[in-house]
């Protein structure tokens, strides 16, 4: 019998490729050095170590159906993510995980999706696009909203450019301000973006994911759009730490949010406080 892996022991990963997003923000693309697939679901995240730094939580940038490899998309913002982007191709880090439930794919099929993705939002959000993408025909009507601070923050240039093109999604896109005279999109918050459509509510699941401060304005809206409770779904990956109930970070009165989440409904989360 198979000696079942520990969930503390990271497996060794091969740095294949790092792309620059923005500034601040790198896309870093690894292989696992057993030659395993990763096994992940959009909305998952996994545990990264630098050896002799520490370890963080990535969110997972790629779709399951990429094989051979995965994809996180990353922010510097501390010890271990800086070094993260100083590293170069052929470098081995540690992959703990993938850790966390994911969106409902099962529940998503066959319906209409409304995808909201605020600034680094995107990063996770674009595991869910690009395998609903490669699944098209699992999927009814598929409506993407991005939204930003600047043109400079955009993420994913030129599959933002791919996806305006795209008769696959219907994509809305806004930045919250601009001066640059060659931008036609929106100005203004996300949340501007919704008199532009319709929906059937019934059929309709929300996926938003965003900066903390962008969820009870877009809840509000889906809630205006008719869309019911269980059926606007929310990531709280940004509070995770070790991905495995251990060291409390992520607790919420009595709700662990690296175990039962990150993504939960509405419904689940309107009474616990402190979640939005």
């Amino acid at each position: 019998m198979r000696e079942k892996e520990s969930i503390y022991l990271p497996k060794l990963a091969e740095l294949v490729r790092t792309e620059g997003l923005t500034e601040r923000e790198r896309l870093f693309e690894l292989k696992l050095r057993n030659g395993d697939e990763l096994g992940h679901q959009p909305g998952q995240f996994v545990e990264l170590s630098i050896f002799g730094v520490g370890e963080a939580p990535l969110s997972i940038s790629s779709s399951p159906t990429k094989k051979g490899s995965f994809e996180v998309g990353v922010r510097a913002v501390g010890n271990v993510t800086n070094a993260l982007h100083r590293l170069e191709k052929g470098a081995t880090v540690g992959i703990r995980g993938p850790f966390g439930n994911g969106f409902p794919l099962d529940r998503l099929k066959g319906q209409d999706v409304l995808i909201v993705a605020g600034g680094i939002g995107l990063v996770p959000l674009r595991s869910l696009v690009n395998y609903i993408e490669d699944n098209r025909q699992d999927f009814g009507r598929v409506l993407l909203l991005f939204g930003c601070r600047t043109l400079q923050e955009q993420l994913f240039v030129g599959e933002l450019d791919h996806w305006r093109a795209s008769k696959d999604f219907e994509y809305y896109e806004s930045v919250d301000r601009c001066e640059d005279p060659s931008w036609k999109g929106q100005v203004g918050v996300i949340t501007t973006l919704f008199p532009q459509f319709t929906i059937a509510p019934e059929k309709t699941y929300a996926v938003i994911v965003g900066p903390p401060v962008m969820y009870r304005f877009v809840i509000a809206e889906c809630k205006n759009k008719g869309i019911p409770d269980d059926q606007i779904l929310l990531s709280l990956e940004r509070r995770m730490k070790c991905g495995v109930g251990k060291c409390g970070h992520c607790q919420i009165n009595n709700v662990y949010v690296c175990q039962e989440g990150p993504v939960f409904t509405y419904s689940e989360l309107k009474n616990l406080e402190e979640a939005i």
